[in-house]
């Protein structure tokens, strides 16, 4: 696959996701948690703990059920031109390979992910700004966390991107992603099935990252945990998704 095929490959997909109105969606989650940190009240917190409890509440929401359902969102729009009008057939019949259309519409939904995660830092800004905590933002959390985010995110990405392709329904995957995403809210404190959840990673690598290791509800795990859970769903996902698209018939 030559880089200039491929760079053309994306140069598409960002030319059919200008004329859609994903872009409205992009900001929907960070803007949710601009408005739940500006309403934080921080009355009666210690001045040491000010930072962590306001990152916290604009960063839960996000992390738990919006990133995840955003992630199913993207994977589906960046599918949704390819099924409709005999899509596929045409944009195969150019010179481009399987291989390539289908890892331009990955790196597509990652990088709509990490715009997502850095209007995200923003608002985590302005939430800060707003309620002029003493040392402004930690960077030193505040990256990682976000940073984190976004590569928990890649295994869902890749795992949506199969199931878009799969399906020529738009709904039907994102209900099924929804349906998966819904349960974080529980299995997040699960210390038995958070770690090996995939819908949970997100939350798990954002809402604290401290001593080498992870905390969530009730529970610190080993990062070692978290990060085979990551790794090895992605490698499967992306392979699947993948032979699933040199397999497809058009």
């Amino acid at each position: 696959m030559k880089l200039k095929s491929f760079m053309g490959l994306l140069a598409s997909e960002r030319l059919k996701l200008g004329r859609s109105p994903i872009w409205l969606l992009v900001p929907v989650s960070p803007v949710i948690g601009l408005v739940i940190g500006l309403l934080t009240s921080l009355d009666g917190t210690s001045a040491a703990e000010q930072y962590a409890v306001l990152q916290s509440a604009v960063l839960t929401l996000h992390a738990m059920l919006l990133l995840p359902i955003l992630t199913g969102i993207f994977a589906s729009f960046v599918c949704r031109f390819e099924h409709g009008g005999g899509g596929w057939k045409s944009m195969l019949s150019l010179p481009v390979t399987r291989r390539g259309l289908y890892l331009a519409k990955f790196v597509t939904v990652a990088v709509l992910l990490g715009i997502t995660q850095l209007l995200t830092m923003a608002a985590l800004v302005l939430a800060t700004y707003y309620h002029d905590i003493a040392g402004g933002i930690d960077w030193a959390i505040a990256w990682p966390s976000l940073l984190s985010g976004w590569v928990a995110c890649l295994p869902l990405a890749a795992l949506q991107l199969w199931a878009s392709i799969g399906w020529s329904s738009f709904a039907a995957p994102l209900a099924i992603n929804v349906a998966f995403t819904l349960p974080n809210i529980l299995i997040v404190n699960s210390a038995d099935y958070g770690p090996f959840y995939p819908w949970a990673q997100p939350a798990l690598a954002m809402l604290s990252v401290s001593g080498g290791g992870m905390d969530f509800g009730a529970f610190t795990l080993p990062i070692e945990n978290v990060l085979i859970t990551i790794g090895g769903s992605f490698v499967v996902f992306l392979l699947g998704g993948l032979v699933h698209m040199q397999r497809k018939e058009i």
